[in-house]
């Protein structure tokens, strides 16, 4: 089985928005999505990334437009799915399943482009969404227009799968396609129904912590963003305690990568899309 990342987009923020005591320097924040290569399940996609559907497309909500103003989304146009997907022999049609690791624009934002696949991601999130209003959607982050009309009968919730205890030093979890190999664990915190990814059987075992943190610094060194980057969190108190796991991880010999990290890493495509 293999692994790979791909960044999507940059956005820029604030360094002391992203990282409590930082500066007001400007950091370039990778918008990454992955691609695994499953010897069964075939390919699979883990989120969307930002795509133009979402940043520029014509078709856009009035909120959504709004959004794309205020944040700014630099999209890379080598990094985008579908030229990278061209550039590893694939196509569209091809892939089996999209793992939503959680709702916001740039996770889902291209899951229309993926008419066969399967979406795996938690149906207790989803049936939490559905159970809102949307205005109380779009206080969550999560603009309901992006996600494609069939999404709930290609649905593959988490609650569906064996479960994985906490073992040897590894976060326990739902088991994606039943052999172990890449297991979703709860990462309460930033987004409703937030999960990443365990791949234990990696030369290292790789933990996909998405977005519990934007910077492995500031994870590695307790600082937690504070206000008013915590108005941005589902439930801020959770960070904390979550990050607390990935560091007992990392002293456990793992690795964590985070999405939107700009650092480059092992697992990410090179040339233009890194």
């Amino acid at each position: 089985m293999k692994i790979v990342f791909a960044n999507s987009a940059w956005v820029s923020a604030a360094e002391r928005l992203i990282l409590r005591g930082g500066s007001w320097k400007s950091v370039r924040l990778r918008v990454r999505y992955g691609l695994i290569l499953h010897p069964v399940a075939g390919p699979v996609l883990v989120d969307t990334g930002y795509t133009p559907e979402a940043v520029t497309g014509p078709g856009r909500g009035t909120m959504l437009r709004l959004y794309g103003a205020l944040l700014k989304p630099e999209l890379n146009a080598a990094g985008q799915m579908l030229p990278v997907l061209a550039r590893l022999g694939l196509a569209p049609s091809d892939i089996s399943a999209v793992i939503v690791t959680h709702f916001h624009a740039d996770h889902i934002s291209g899951l229309s482009l993926f008419p066969k696949a399967r979406f795996i991601a938690s149906d207790a999130a989803w049936a939490r969404l559905k159970a809102r209003t949307a205005w109380q959607n779009l206080r969550h982050g999560v603009f309901t227009e992006l996600f494609p009309a069939d999404f709930e009968s290609r649905l593959d919730g988490l609650s569906s799968k064996q479960q994985i205890a906490p073992h040897d030093g590894m976060p326990g979890g739902a088991d994606l396609f039943g052999d172990g190999s890449v297991v979703a664990v709860d990462l309460p915190g930033h987004a409703d129904g937030q999960f990443g990814l365990l791949l234990p059987n990696m030369e290292r075992p790789l933990l996909y912590a998405v977005d519990v943190q934007w910077l492995l610094g500031a994870l590695k060194e307790e600082r937690t963003p504070g206000f008013p980057a915590s108005l941005l969190a589902e439930d801020f108190a959770s960070i904390e305690p979550t990050s607390a796991m990935l560091r007992r991880f990392l002293s456990a010999g793992g690795e964590v990568m985070l999405c939107h990290d700009p650092a480059p890493t092992q697992y990410d495509l090179g040339g233009a899309s890194g």
